[in-house]
């Protein structure tokens, strides 16, 4: 079977905007793949000025008489993907100042011409979340990218209705960010690390109660504070925190967080999500999970599982895939789900 990806990669890219089509494009005789409803074998899709206008049987689509018809019978169509979660375009986030970097943001290294972005494209990738390291309890923020084929960082970029460049917060536990011999910022223990992270998101209560009650009278604004003002929207729900965490007892600490202080989250990796299926699905926390090919490295995700998916939908959770790219290649993307099902 071959996967029409070039296609949908030209419709997200705005390629068939650049080229001026007037004329609309019918596409006849492929299976597609909707967003949602079941498959169309032998579908027809007419695409204008970059937008596609109708979806359906290719019996049931009335072909504009003035279409490019484009034969795609034997291809599949299909949305593009989605992945939650990735370090292409080379950027980095924190560096080895502190622990905690809320006002890292990650979309001031993201190299928009880099190699990785077409490496995604060519997995059928459309849609990422491009985030800064798990080295750090908060190594900065994330951006969420239309993968275009743009000049700059800007080209890529989503935004909300009001305007603001849509991303998140990178937040980890577990081994990644701990220093057992160090005497600097960084923690020794897990327990250090949950309590550190309070800590902050404490500093950020604050910070918002007294921005709250200011008024917008400058006089009585406190002091402006980058990595305060990033927490807020995370406090408010502007922003998502995506938690890099494995093991199960790390996993309930990530929950233990959100719930006390109110901040969205999504689980990344969840190696061992399979342990603790119920309490994530009680917490209503989507899951992002990562399939690897040949698990090792790491001690805390020994007890990793292929049935971690299939756990967490059985308990009700909500659950996505992602690369982690480099770790998995974002060219075999479209494996991570089928290696779930098998």
């Amino acid at each position: 079977m071959k996967f029409a990806f070039v296609l949908l990669l030209l419709l997200a890219s705005g390629s068939l905007r650049a080229n001026a089509q007037e004329n609309p494009q019918a596409y006849v005789g492929a299976e597609i793949i909707p967003v949602s409803g079941p498959p169309i074998p032998n579908g027809a899709m007419v695409v204008h000025k970059g937008k596609i206008m109708v979806v359906g049987s290719r019996t049931s689509v009335q072909v504009p008489a003035n279409a490019q018809v484009i034969d795609t019978t034997g291809k599949v169509i299909m949305p593009g993907l989605v992945d939650t979660h990735s370090h292409i375009g080379g950027g980095a986030g924190a560096d080895a100042s502190a622990p905690i970097q809320p006002e890292v943001r990650i979309m001031d290294s993201i190299n928009a011409r880099d190699t990785g972005l077409q490496r995604a494209q060519a997995g059928g990738i459309t849609t990422v979340n491009v985030m800064p390291g798990s080295g750090h309890l908060l190594s900065g923020q994330t951006l969420y990218l239309k993968l275009r084929d743009g000049k700059t960082i800007d080209d890529l970029f989503i935004k909300d209705a009001q305007g603001n460049i849509a991303g998140g917060i990178k937040m980890a536990n577990g081994t990644n960010s701990l220093r057992p011999a160090a005497t600097g910022p960084f923690p020794g223990t897990r327990a250090k690390s949950a309590a550190l992270v309070r800590e902050q998101f404490l500093k950020a209560q604050d910070y918002r109660d007294k921005v709250r009650r200011a008024k917008g009278d400058a006089s009585k604004m406190p002091p402006r504070d980058l990595a305060m003002e990033a927490l807020v929207e995370a406090l408010e729900g502007k922003r998502v925190v995506h938690f890099h965490t494995h093991r199960h007892d790390d996993i309930l600490t990530a929950l233990r967080l959100a719930k006390e202080f109110g901040f969205r989250i999504v689980l990344q990796h969840v190696s061992e999500g399979w342990k603790v299926a119920e309490e994530i699905a009680r917490a209503k926390a989507p899951a992002s999970i990562i399939m690897i090919d040949s698990p090792g490295g790491k001690l805390e995700t020994v007890d990793v599982s292929y049935t971690t998916g299939s756990a967490l939908e059985q308990a009700g959770a909500l659950v996505g895939f992602h690369t982690d790219d480099y770790i998995t290649d974002s060219r075999f993307f479209l494996r991570s789900a089928a290696l779930a099902v098998r």
